[in-house]
């Protein structure tokens, strides 16, 4: 019977899948990111985006007046405690003795006519710049 060869062959095909390292989506840009409710560490802070307060950018495509903003409520953890803190995107908000800033808002915003982003969706990118 020729099964059993082939049978091996396929298992050590599998087993060769197994060795190979997992790759993330997300670029290495020595960016931390989260989505809504998930804690990350942002250099020394844990940070925890707990909602989407405002998202009026602009779509793509389309010309504004005005590119719009991003507001989240985040939960920072420090040493000596947790505190909620509004954080908008491009803003650094001083965090102990450095800035917390939100750099990256995702999925972008689509059409006018396209259906509104789901919490579930939002991804936030984080970069925390200590002090001296």
């Amino acid at each position: 019977m020729k099964p059993a060869p082939l049978l091996f062959a396929f298992s050590l095909a599998l087993a060769g899948c197994a060795a190979l390292p997992y790759r993330t989506a997300e670029p290495d840009d020595g960016l931390a990111r989260a989505a809504l409710g998930q804690t990350i560490a942002v250099g020394g802070p844990r940070v925890t985006p707990l909602a989407v307060h405002e998202d009026s950018r602009c779509p793509a495509k389309v010309q504004c007046v005005w590119a719009g903003r991003v507001r989240i409520g985040a939960r920072i953890d420090l040493g000596s405690g947790s505190r909620v803190q509004e954080l908008i995107l491009g803003t650094p908000a001083p965090v102990a003795d450095g800035t917390l800033e939100l750099v990256e808002v995702r999925p972008g915003k689509m059409a006018t006519d396209a259906p509104p982003i789901l919490p579930r969706d939002y991804r936030f990118a984080f970069r925390f710049m200590g002090g001296l």
